[in-house]
Parts: structure tokens; sequence; C-alpha cells
């Protein structure tokens, strides 16, 4: 059984500036499945919005073309793509009530009263907003705004809906709740959604896919299991999810296992585009034991443990290693009793499988993730 034909295709799609002095998007090549939740996820900057307001329309590519079901579609206006989209700031007429907000669209395409009727109701039901229509947005809470929102990029239900940072004015736990609801409706209609953000675990919860895109270009697309299992470099290991990152020297391999050295200590990973020379080990803190048992395919490094944190699901040490370098480690809450203080000697390591070798850096590599003081909880 052959993959259905790719319902959006970015063919080698480039975006520049001042006279292509400066490029927002690079030699994009890019498919997107029909009913796909796909995620462009990246930094201010890495062009995953450029690459949104291409396929609305709003922006023109300066190379390549962008294909909608099989047809060019770089040069259609925007109003003549049949896509639905969401903003951050929520974009709804200040004078209309919540109900014209949603016939709005279907007026433009000269839709009967009936037809208005029946899908701005379903539209209400879809966000859980009946008996909302007669308000103003001024009205509404945010949370109830961006639900209208949403409601109105799908009344007329189109081909795809595309959202730029759709929670991002949103508090955390309202974001949260969103982002179930914005899955839920998807998993309803089956309509393809492709979803810009830079926030890596709203992508991770949302996602069919994640596009990581770093100066213009995808680093890895993939599903969010995939890139935070196995990252295909050291942008997208810091970039989705946390990583440790401990520079080493590469000694040699065996069995799939490269040999590190460094001034904390002799470490094993598995290699990822770099089996000699200079490297970065990558160890996600889950993944850190405390006090490993010594054995064949397990590492084992001393440290002191230089800050404690009560995170809730979890407790958060941070562990100061012989070279200097800290490694943050998220242990159970059920151990805090056994687990040392600030001041106190540790023993940390991993098994060879939960660590990853990659390359120092790269041309275009962006910086180094973040280090584990930079991620304490504030």
């Amino acid at each position: 059984m052959t993959d259905p034909a790719p319902f959006v295709r970015f063919q080698r799609v480039g975006k520049t500036y001042d006279g292509g002095a400066s490029a927002a998007v690079r030699d994009l090549a890019l498919d997107v499945a029909p009913g796909e939740f796909l995620t462009l996820l990246g930094p201010s900057g890495s062009g995953k919005t450029t690459t949104l307001m291409m396929l609305a329309g709003f922006e023109t590519p300066s190379t390549g073309a962008i294909l909608l079901e099989g047809e060019d579609i770089s040069r259609r206006p925007a109003h003549k793509r049949g896509l639905g989209m969401v903003f951050q700031n929520y974009a709804l007429f200040p004078h209309m009530s919540v109900a014209q907000n949603l016939a709005f669209p279907l007026q433009v395409r000269r839709m009967g009263r009936a037809e208005i009727k029946t899908r701005v109701e379903k539209a209400l039901a879809m966000v859980r907003l009946e008996g909302f229509g007669h308000r103003r947005p001024a009205q509404l809470s945010g949370g109830q705004q961006q639900r209208v929102a949403v409601a109105r990029a799908l009344v007329f239900e189109p081909k795809a809906v595309l959202m730029d940072e759709p929670l991002g004015a949103l508090d955390k736990s309202l974001r949260e709740q969103l982002q179930y609801e914005i899955s839920r409706i998807h998993r309803e209609l089956g309509v393809t959604v492709l979803y810009v953000t830079h926030d890596q675990s709203e992508a991770l919860t949302m996602s069919d896919r994640i596009a990581v895109f770093n100066k213009g270009r995808v680093e890895q697309c993939g599903t969010p299991d995939a890139l935070y299992d196995q990252p295909a470099n050291l942008f997208v290991a810091g970039f989705v999810g946390e990583n440790n990152s401990i520079a080493a020297d590469i000694g040699g391999s065996d069995d799939g296992h490269v040999h590190a050295t460094s001034p904390a200590g002799r470490m094993l990973a598995t290699p990822a585009g770099v089996h000699a020379g200079k490297a970065v080990i990558a160890v996600r803190p889950e993944r850190v034991l405390l006090e490993p048992a010594e054995a064949p395919h397990v590492t084992r490094l001393a440290g002191t443990v230089s800050e404690r944190y009560f995170a809730g699901d979890h407790v958060r040490l941070v562990v100061k290693l012989a070279s200097g370098e800290e490694v943050a480690v998220k242990a159970s809450r059920l151990d805090a009793e056994r687990l040392p203080d600030p001041g106190e000697d540790a023993i940390i390591g991993w098994r060879t499988a939960d660590a990853h070798a990659f390359p120092p850096d790269r041309p275009g590599a962006a910086a180094a993730p973040p280090s584990p003081k930079e991620l304490e909880p504030a």
C-alpha cells in the first residue's frame, strides 16, 4: 500500500529579503499528508512563520514552488486558497457579535441564511461555546476569544487550517487546556493543520510530526518521540526537550558505542554523527542515574551536588563534575529522603543507549543547548 499523495508540498522553497542579502527560508523541501497535524517548531527568526505565511499567501516565495493538492499556488491570492487562519491576537471584529464573526467568512462565500445559521451553531458547539453567539469579543475571556478564532477558521470547512502561535498570549493553565481542545477538534474533523510555535512542550503534546527549524532550514522532521529519542544533531537535542551537554574527546568505538574522555572522567555513548575527535555527549536529565551500578555499558562520573529543587512531580538536582560542567538530574520525589543535599558527593551516570555523541558544532548551527543552570525553575 502506497502512502497518499502529499496534501501540501514545499519544493525547494526559498524566501529572501533585501534583494537577496538575507534569507528567511532556505531550500525548503517538506511534505504534509492529508489530515496531518504538522508543527513548525523553532526559535524566533528561524523561518517557521515565514513558511506559514508563504503557504497562506501573505508572502511570496523567492524561489521554488508550493503545491496544494498537486497544484502550484505560489502566486495564487490568499483569498483563493481555501485555507483557514488563526492568529495569536485572535483578529476578531470587535463591533460584531461572536455569531456575526463566525458568519462573516460564510457571507463572503455567498452562502444562504439557513446554511449560515446551521454552520455557525455547529461551529459554536465544536468549540463548546453554545449560548455565546450574542456576545461581543470584549465580553469574552482570552481563551474564549481564541476558541472563537479557531471556530471562524473552521466554519467554512477549509482545505487546511494554519495556526500562527495561537496560544502564545494565554497563561500556562489556559494554554494547556486549549492544546487539548485543538487536538480534540483536529481528531474529530480530520482537517489538515499546520501549527507554528516556539514552545517545544506544546509541539510534543499536539503534533503528528514536528519540523524543527533553525536559521531558515529544517534540521529534522519526524514524530515527537523520534525527535525526542533520536535527535539528528546537537541543536535538535537541545531544542526539543532538555539535554545535558558534556564536552569530550572520542578515543575509539566498538559494538556501536564510542569511548570518550574528559576532565569529568570516562564516558560511553551512542555515536550520532561522530566516531572520533571532539564531541559533545548529550543525555537527558531523566536518563541520568544516581549511584548507578558498575556494569559494562554504564557510565559513572563523580561530582558534587550544587543545587536541589522540589519541582512537583520530581526532584531536580544539579551535579557539578570535576570538569566544572553541571549536569541536571530528574529524580523521583518518592526517593526524596535518599537523595543527596547540596554540598554532598554524588555518583551519576547513564546507560550507553541513553547518551548520544554529537559533533560539537557545524557551519550554520545555532548555539549549543542551554546549560542546566539556565533551565532551573524560577
